[in-house]
């Protein structure tokens, strides 16, 4: 009997073990193998809804392996770059769309899917900000041989000395930069009258009404010396005494300019000391522009490129993402704080609704619309399958586009995804976006197999099994969450692993093709999802 017992045992325990393992296995891919061998299939053969691929410029134009690959196994493009605003608009403007234009005829009969019309990446910054009136120009200098260093004190005149001698000195540790500075010796105090020790500056051209900061650096030889500023040559000004110390301090003073020609004088004469004066500025004061008339500006920026971008290619691009990435992976809508700049050289990042406020997707929509009623209008955006606040916002913010009456037909989610994304998160994503009623696109497909950039990672025949696995399995969801009526297609986000944004000089392979242009078993996988199989 206990002999016997322990047989029956045995397999339940181990029938437990291995639906346990089977459950992980599916969720994280880990050991998860199929059958992806069919890489004779064409892919577009296999599916009923339109599949498509992002397209680069100049490889569809020249490279015949690549071209031949895209218009066998696809029915739809995607320009990866050359529908976004930095690769029209030029820096004063100008719409340049000969490379634009030359891949539209490359591409022959295909469908072109228009990406994308609003974003805050790969703008021409430059042009917007200086169009816009938020580029802050350089304020010019003013004063003239500001720093002594031009025939020592050279432009500048002596008012008053009273026994004081004024000249440049090139002694080290007296000048603060350069080689030389303006020494003051006055040996008198003269208490009251700032005034009894004057030097000038040259005239230099203002604009009444208009705010000036004139600034310099002074030390005196002991502590306790005394200096003002006061402008001429008529209608002065004055500024208060500034107590003086024995080591170089910034000194600044802001006037409204009352005279078409300004003069201001440094007044040394209370208190008897020696003066160091150097590097001297005078520059107006540019204000940064805001609030509606920036906005205004912006508006009609935006408006002129989608309204351009739409017209031209109408007859061609019966579909756009009208807004690429309008939120945070928190949900909150993007500006400058939630979404800054990658750098302080970067010249390609505007985020519009830092200053448009919702404004800016409404706008955008209506843009779209008017210039083309008949085009099917997406708003795209990534991490929707793994940031449920995100995409619940997303939702929400659609909604409130269409009752303000924008013409939204459809969401685009990206699906940058990895190899160990989580099949719930993807099953989630696509029955929220299934209970909107609109068209549903995935919109920029690919799956990382190496996110963390192991040096040493290969993709050995096993990780492409797991690749293929992952890519079925998107589809496979997405065929069967979406109502048929919702479909709007598939597109994979490139087409040679080698040409991928992801590639990072050989450490990923994202895409369905190596860089032997021969199929992979993420290929297969695609074919089998809409296969069924």
């Amino acid at each position: 009997m206990k002999k016997i017992r322990i047989k029956t045992l045995l397999p339940a325990v181990f029938l437990m073990l291995v639906y346990s393992s089977c459950t992980k296995m599916k969720e994280t891919g880990i050991l998860n193998t199929g059958n992806y061998t069919d890489t004779a299939t064409v892919l577009k053969d296999a599916a009923d809804i339109p599949v498509g691929v992002a397209i680069d410029y100049p490889a569809m134009v020249s490279n015949a392996a690549y071209s031949a690959i895209v218009k066998r196994d696809f029915d739809r493009v995607t320009f990866g770059n050359l529908m976004k605003h930095s690769s029209i608009v030029g820096n004063t403007g100008v719409m340049n769309f000969t490379n634009t234009d030359a891949l539209v005829t490359a591409v022959g009969s295909m469908d072109i899917f228009g990406h994308t019309l609003g974003w805050h990446s790969q703008q021409n910054a430059t042009y917007i900000k200086d169009s816009s009136g938020l580029t802050v120009p350089a304020a010019v200098e003013l004063a003239t041989n500001p720093g002594f260093e031009v025939g020592g004190i050279n432009n500048w005149s002596v008012f008053n000395s009273n026994g004081a001698t004024i000249s440049a000195s090139s002694v080290a540790g007296e000048f603060r930069t350069g080689t030389t500075c303006m020494k003051v010796v006055n040996p008198t105090a003269w208490p009251g009258n700032q005034w009894r020790v004057q030097v000038s500056s040259a005239a230099f051209a203002t604009t009444p009404g208009k705010q000036y900061v004139i600034s310099y650096y002074v030390k005196a030889a002991t502590g306790g010396g005394s200096i003002r500023l006061s402008t001429g040559p008529t209608s002065a000004q004055y500024q208060g005494d500034q107590t003086i110390g024995t080591t170089y301090q910034l000194v600044s003073w802001q006037i409204t300019a009352n005279l078409s020609s300004t003069t201001f004088l440094f007044d040394m004469g209370q208190v008897a000391n020696t003066y160091y004066i150097d590097d001297v500025s005078v520059k107006e004061v540019i204000t940064v522009p805001t609030g509606a008339a920036v906005a205004a500006k912006l508006d009609v920026i935006l408006g002129n490129y989608i309204t351009t971008m739409v017209n031209r290619y109408k007859t061609k691009v019966k579909a756009w993402d009208v807004i690429n990435e309008l939120l945070d992976d928190n949900g909150n809508l993007r500006n400058n704080t939630n979404s800054p700049a990658p750098s302080t050289t970067t010249t390609d990042w505007f985020v519009w609704s830092n200053y448009l406020g919702r404004d800016y997707a409404y706008k955008a929509f209506k843009y779209a619309e008017a210039a083309d009623p008949t085009a099917l209008l997406f708003i795209n955006d990534y991490n929707l399958e793994s940031k449920p606040v995100k995409l619940d916002s997303l939702i929400k913010m659609v909604t409130e586009l269409k009752t303000r009456g924008a013409k939204v037909d459809g969401i685009g989610t990206q699906l940058h995804i990895t190899r160990n994304t989580s099949y719930d998160g993807i099953d989630q994503m696509f029955i929220k976006l299934a209970a909107t009623g609109l068209k549903i696109h995935v919109s920029e497909m690919d799956v990382r197999m190496n996110p963390n950039a192991v040096a040493t990672y290969s993709l050995t025949a096993m990780e492409e099994n797991y690749q293929a696995k992952m890519y079925n399995y998107v589809i496979a969801s997405y065929l069967k969450n979406i109502p048929k009526s919702q479909q709007y297609g598939i597109t994979v986000w490139g087409v040679t692993d080698n040409t991928s944004w992801l590639y990072n000089s050989g450490k990923d392979f994202p895409l369905l093709y190596n860089s032997n242009y021969g199929r992979k078993q993420a290929y297969t996988g695609v074919v089998n999802a809409f296969k069924g199989l």
